[in-house]
């Protein structure tokens, strides 16, 4: 057995102090009867950075079942896409 020694426990304990905790939250679009596939898909793609592939699955899933989470973060990184979302037309939340 491998005897720490004080150098070991203090670049441990370092490292340990670093850790800081995020809250994560989700930007969540809502389903409604105006905007269209078309709106919504470009939108994802522009303000979430969504492949085309995402952004349609998502707004599928908006569209079936009246939400979607189209992306997780912080409140600081999520805020300026959810304002983003919303100037354009479309509900957004961040829960």
């Amino acid at each position: 057995m491998k005897m720490m020694s004080a150098v070991d426990v203090e670049e441990q304990t370092a490292v340990l102090d670093v850790v800081e905790t995020v809250e994560v939250h989700d930007l969540v679009v809502f389903n409604d009867d105006v905007n269209t596939f078309e709106h919504v898909i470009n939108t994802l793609i522009r303000v979430c950075r969504h492949t085309p592939e995402q952004a349609e699955q998502c707004t599928y899933i908006i569209h079936f079942k009246g939400k979607c989470t189209v992306k997780t973060g912080s409140w600081d990184e999520l805020r300026p896409m959810r304002e983003a979302i919303c100037e354009v037309g479309i509900n957004a939340k961040i829960l």
